[in-house]
């Protein structure tokens, strides 16, 4: 698309270009001096090719020199025509093809991104158009077309730079959310992995529950209460384990600690190897505790990703509020 507007463009600068040179030729009265018209002429061809067609292929961006070069040949070419003709001869059509011509080049230069050059070229043309035929003489002979072009020209690339900002942005933030989409369809559905081995794994122990109408032995109430919290351990904080946190956890049950899973995201945003390490040094504490209830909470923090605390009592007793663990693990790896 970029590159059929831009041949468009190209060829339309082209072709005007070369009708204000065809003008600039065209002459009904012989010049005094037709060598110089000749001069400037054959310069303005050059200069605005050079102008168009100038390393179009890498860039957009009009190469400094050639601005430069735009920029002199706009000062010469007034002068070079004026020159070549006899004073009565200053307002024929062909006299006054420069000041569409440098119209043309000062609208290329505005378009390739050469901002100021474009505005100095069209200063250059009012200068010397009024200089050599009168301001308001010039105005009527085309000035205000001139002036007109490189206004708009300017306008529409202001217009066209924002709408490709906008369609980038636009782009970023569709990619973005495909991603999110992308991330929380993987998320569910390992949630619904997990949510269904730890259905397997409570299924059996309710079974036998149900068969038994409640009558448990001990050994089948702990594996009752074990299947009940992996089940909202699952269900929870499915982020935040592993095998070796899911051991780590049954073990402390086992010995009669209350352990209690909160995941509000805060391994969101972190990366795989790092969510590796976090559960990696949670089932390390929860190894080594000894207190006789744990909260394990994942919560959106900027520094922490996980904290681990653990209070003297179970629940519901009179030490709870005795704090015997406290175990931050934050969200990047301190040693890296």
């Amino acid at each position: 698309m970029n590159w059929t507007v831009r041949s468009v463009a190209t060829s339309l600068a082209v072709g005007f270009a070369m009708y204000f040179a065809a003008r600039g030729v065209w002459w009904i009265e012989q010049p005094t001096a037709p060598l110089l018209m000749v001069a400037a002429i054959a310069l303005y061809l050059l200069v605005v090719n050079i102008a168009i067609l100038g390393e179009s292929a890498a860039s957009v961006r009009m190469p400094l020199w050639s601005a430069i070069f735009a920029l002199g040949a706009s000062l010469l070419i007034p002068t070079l025509v004026t020159l070549s003709l006899d004073p009565t001869s200053y307002t024929a059509p062909f006299a006054t093809w420069y000041i569409g011509g440098l119209g043309v080049l000062g609208v290329v230069c505005i378009v390739r991104r050469r901002f100021l050059f474009g505005w100095l070229i069209l200063l250059a043309l009012i200068v010397s158009s009024a200089t050599h035929l009168g301001l308001i003489v010039a105005l009527n002979l085309g000035l205000v077309g001139s002036i007109m072009w490189i206004v708009i020209a300017r306008l529409l690339v202001m217009f066209w730079d924002r709408a490709v900002r906008d369609t980038e942005r636009l782009a970023d933030i569709q990619q973005a959310v495909s991603a999110w989409h992308a991330t929380q369809e993987v998320r569910q559905r390992e949630r619904r992995v997990r949510t269904q081995f730890a259905l397997a794994v409570a299924g059996p122990v309710l079974s036998r529950a149900v068969a038994s109408r409640g009558v448990l032995t001990e050994g089948e109430r702990m594996e009752a209460r074990l299947a009940e919290g992996r089940l909202r351990d699952e269900l929870r904080g499915a982020d935040l384990l592993n095998d070796a946190v899911r051991d780590a956890i049954s073990e402390v049950r086992r010995r009669g600690v209350v352990v209690t899973v909160f995941d509000e995201g805060g391994l969101d945003d972190i990366g795989e190897n790092r969510r590796a390490q976090i559960r990696d040094e949670l089932a390390g504490v929860l190894a080594s505790a000894s207190a006789g209830r744990l909260i394990i909470r994942a919560a959106r923090d900027q520094r922490t990703a996980v904290t681990i605390v653990g209070r003297a009592g179970s629940a519901g007793s009179n030490d709870d509020d005795l704090v015997d663990l406290w175990h931050e693990i934050p969200r990047e790896n301190a040693s890296e």
